[in-house]
């Protein structure tokens, strides 16, 4: 079972963090609570970023600090390598908020993730945050806020304005997981339904998704076959979006009756899930729920 908890119970590496973006990012997740212990740059031009002290390579930051988790920061082509570096480091928990990611490449780096026994959130994700604790990644802060509520989202925009709009309304999150937008990923939203389950801070669920594949048709059969007894409510992105169009996100395609807006309704439904039409109707939903 994935445990997004693991992912910031202890020391976090950086992977290209040496730049001016990366650095910005750190910042935040620094002042998130994430424990940001090191930072790898091959070719080092600085000695520190953010105070964080700056490696030639994981294994040198693993030894030198004990982490256990790594976010990447770095090019698409290069991130298959970064992300096996950190695996023979002893990393054992990968974010890489990467977008454009090879799809050979993603299947071998799933293969290596799960040969090492380890745990992958990406590619193409904005992160995973536990509002009050930390955040890897760059989950927009004001969209967290501390509360009960388990999120795991596929589109992001969709779900920085969702989390913004019920954080205003008081209503936070226990665990939230941004799965990425890819075909192939390290984890999907059914990989997640036995740790929510589990979790005794989350009292519901809250699925964001969009058009395209199967990943929330996945979900809902795991929900029926788990008896998940928590209230779960979805709000799928793309409605109107004309068959054949991709959404953005590489997986986001609709192709016959496959990944359509209906069908995936439908799944969601038939395993007791309240499906929102609107941002709006999801606000006043949410509120007058009675979890």
């Amino acid at each position: 079972m994935i445990d997004p908890r693991a992912f910031l119970a202890g020391k976090v590496l950086v992977q290209g963090g040496t730049g001016r973006v990366g650095a910005a990012h750190i910042r935040l997740m620094r002042e998130s609570g994430a424990r940001i212990a090191g930072v790898i740059s091959p070719s080092p031009r600085v000695a520190a970023v953010d105070t964080v002290p700056v490696f030639a390579t994981c294994a040198d930051a693993v030894a030198g600090t004990g982490a256990t988790a790594a976010v990447a920061f770095v090019a698409a082509a290069n991130l298959l390598g970064a992300m096996q570096q950190a695996l023979d480091a002893g990393i054992t928990a990968l974010v890489t908020p990467t977008e454009g990611m090879p799809v050979h490449d993603a299947l071998r780096a799933a293969a290596a993730v799960t040969a090492a026994g380890a745990a992958w959130i990406g590619a193409s994700t904005p992160g995973m945050a536990i509002p009050g604790q930390g955040k890897l990644g760059f989950l927009p802060d004001v969209s967290l806020r501390p509360g009960a509520l388990g999120i795991m989202s596929k589109s992001g925009t969709l779900s920085y304005e969702a989390g913004y709009r019920l954080a205003r309304r008081g209503i936070g999150q226990s665990v939230w997981v941004g799965v990425g937008g890819d075909p192939v990923k390290g984890t999907r939203f059914a990989d997640l339904v036995p740790f929510y389950a589990a979790d005794d801070a989350t009292r519901a669920l809250l699925v964001i998704g969009e058009i395209g594949g199967d990943e929330e048709e996945e979900f809902a059969r795991r929900l029926r076959d788990c008896g998940f007894a928590k209230p779960v409510y979805a709000i799928i992105a793309g409605a109107t979006a004309p068959e054949g169009a991709t959404m953005g996100h590489a997986g986001a395609m609709v192709s016959g009756g496959t990944g359509t807006f209906a069908s995936k309704q439908a799944a969601l439904q038939a395993a007791g899930v309240r499906v929102f039409d609107s941002l709006a109707e999801l606000e006043t939903g949410m509120e007058t729920a009675s979890w």
